[in-house]
């Protein structure tokens, strides 16, 4: 290899890490969550109303998430979406979430592939435990969902204020096609 294209590589791998850097060091306020978490409560069908982009969600449709606490004390995951439309491929995955200590169950951590682990924070919960706002601590990731495929709007525009006040990219946000159970 020819020493400028050494050079103009070397270069580019540098400002390549420079970003990551930067984009991984970035500090946030701290991220508050409700007091408590009650798990007996919280575990059930989520429906997806809204997110911010994630790769592992790219083209999902009809997205839902069931929460099942297991008697070891961790929840075990099972996230369900149709890939490129309403009728289009189903897709699963299955996780284990591991309530975060001293924290009453209201951050987590999920793992979908050993060893990696995300932070799974709860922001909002409604006191019947029927909406909840979810996100992580970077602000990559954030989830309204609901006990129902369809929220109401006031409650959606609150949920969405409450996360724009917390520091999350709102605008991004994506409603979710939940046309396959409406």
């Amino acid at each position: 290899m020819k020493k400028k294209t050494k050079i103009w590589l070397s270069a580019g791998a540098l400002v390549a890490a420079t970003a990551a850097v930067r984009k991984y060091s970035a500090t946030y306020p701290p991220l508050d969550t409700v007091p408590e978490v009650d798990l007996d409560h919280y575990q059930g069908r989520w429906y997806e109303i809204a997110r911010l982009p994630q790769r592992f969600e790219k083209g999902c449709h009809c997205v839902f998430a069931e929460y099942t606490k297991h008697p070891k004390g961790h929840v075990e995951v099972y996230n369900y979406c149709r890939k490129g439309g309403p009728g289009g491929k189903e897709k699963t995955a299955k996780g284990k979430a591991f309530p975060v200590e001293g924290s009453h169950n209201s951050k987590l951590k999920v793992q979908f592939f050993w060893p990696f682990r995300g932070d799974y924070w709860v922001l909002e919960l409604a006191p019947d435990y029927r909406h909840v706002l979810v996100g992580s601590p970077d602000r990559e990731s954030l989830w309204v969902l609901s006990r129902t495929p369809k929220l109401d709007e006031a409650i959606y525009k609150r949920l969405v204020q409450a996360a724009l006040q917390r520091g999350f990219a709102v605008e991004k946000l994506l409603l979710t096609d939940q046309s396959c159970y409406i």
